[in-house]
């Protein structure tokens, strides 16, 4: 396809996912789901699994391969967008006055489901086709266990947000948690993948410089920043530029940290943290969030949903593979963390409220699913096992979230959570 062909049809294709993603979004919303998963829900229903399957010759006209490059890369920068507004609302006073229950829900966030998750891939390895034949038995298992610790992070943050949770004790305390275990996720699967090229290096570059880049940005980075940002918005004549070379920031600290193998979300995630409140924070907020949740970030959910073949899962032994690692991630992950943070001192509704938002997964564990197909660790079977996890712990959240807070008031609705 010509340049003029893919730009045509990006076009199209825009305006059926934008359109797609509202019309779903108003259809399960009555349900107590918010935007953000009627948007994964949307990326299944165009992909493969409905649309393509139903309408297979529609379906490659309307996504042929050279487009989907457009799709991933648009799908990216909305992300990354995405997650600096995230951060540019994360409270690290809140994390101080409460590092307690934050580190005791990281904690069992990432080692519950970690040895559940390793325990699995020991299990199953032998007796099912799962992981490639090169994949060693300790391979499988650090990769089952990163899988199974990963956190919907970007997705958990969307839903704070909806929920006007953003900044409050509750919502900071998920983010906090959620952050930590993806990034130990990732620092165990940089692991794996330098075993298999044979570069210790990988697993050192990804991990030291992910920590070395959190510690620059918000130790030294942050204050000059704030002073930075703040003269720019106090000038009349300057203050156009602070829009401008936020974005540039955003783009070069996703850059920043996917190189590493540490993956672009945090780097932005760290910027926003990093960037000064007040002014400065309200005038990004106003500018560029209205552009990226409505046509960006519906991007990056769509560009996974294209990537996911459900119908893999095509016998009764794998869908029973699949309910016991659903039961294991549920319990690994949801129930883990929830009790972690009632031994904290949480109050009860809080704890069953984290727990239900760090169950979990999403398209965070598409991600790492996709790194391990493309690098040969796992098969397209199992691929298609954790898509089915990840969905359903997904699905599960709201409800599960909208059970611990319910609406105190006449009025509010089931989209609204008082806090």
């Amino acid at each position: 396809m010509s340049n003029f062909q893919i730009s045509v049809l990006f076009f199209l294709q825009l305006a059926i996912i934008l359109g797609a993603c509202r019309l779903v979004g108003r259809l399960v919303k009555p349900f107590g789901q918010p935007q953000v998963v009627a948007e994964m829900i949307t990326g299944v229903l165009l992909g493969p699994s409905l649309f393509g399957l139903l309408m297979p010759g529609f379906h490659a006209a309307l996504f042929p391969k050279p487009t989907l490059t457009v799709i991933y890369c648009v799908a990216q920068v909305g992300l990354a967008l995405y997650m600096f507004l995230v951060g540019l609302e994360f409270d690290v006073g809140l994390i101080r006055q409460r590092v307690g229950s934050a580190v005791a829900v990281s904690w069992a966030g990432i080692l519950t489901p970690f040895v559940l998750g390793c325990g699995l891939a020991w299990s199953f390895k032998d007796r099912f086709p799962l992981f490639s034949p090169t994949t060693k038995t300790w391979e499988a298992a650090l990769f089952m266990g990163a899988a199974m610790s990963i956190t919907a992070f970007p997705m958990l943050a969307r839903i704070i947000r909806e929920r006007g949770l953003a900044g409050t004790s509750l919502g900071t305390l998920a983010l906090a948690a959620g952050s930590s275990d993806d990034a130990a996720a990732w620092c165990v699967l940089a692991i794996v993948l330098a075993s298999f090229t044979g570069k210790v290096s990988i697993a050192v570059f990804a991990i030291g410089g992910g920590l070395l880049y959190a510690l620059f940005m918000l130790g030294i980075a942050r204050p000059r920043l704030e002073r930075f940002f703040n003269r720019l918005e106090a000038d009349d004549q300057k203050r156009g530029l602070v829009i401008p070379l936020t974005v540039v920031l955003v783009m070069l600290c996703a850059w920043a940290t996917d190189s590493m193998g540490i993956y672009a979300v945090f780097g932005a995630f760290i910027l926003g943290a990093s960037m000064p409140r007040g002014a400065v924070a309200h005038h990004i907020e106003t500018r560029v969030e209205p552009l990226t949740v409505s046509l960006l970030l519906p991007m990056f959910f769509i560009n996974s949903g294209l990537n996911t073949r459900i119908g893999l899962l095509n016998s009764v032994v794998l869908w029973g593979v699949a309910l016991v690692i659903l039961l294991g991630a549920c319990l690994g992950k949801g129930i883990a963390c929830g009790v972690a943070a009632r031994l904290s001192g949480e109050p009860a509704r809080e704890s069953f409220a984290i727990g239900a938002l760090m169950n979990s997964r999403g398209l965070m564990e598409l991600i790492i699913l996709n790194i391990g197909l493309e690098r040969g660790v796992i098969t397209p079977t199992l691929f298609t096992v954790m898509v089915i996890m990840a969905v359903v712990t997904t699905l599960m959240a709201v409800p599960l979230f909208n059970l611990a807070y319910k609406p105190a008031k006449a009025g509010i609705g089931p989209n609204q959570v008082p806090v």
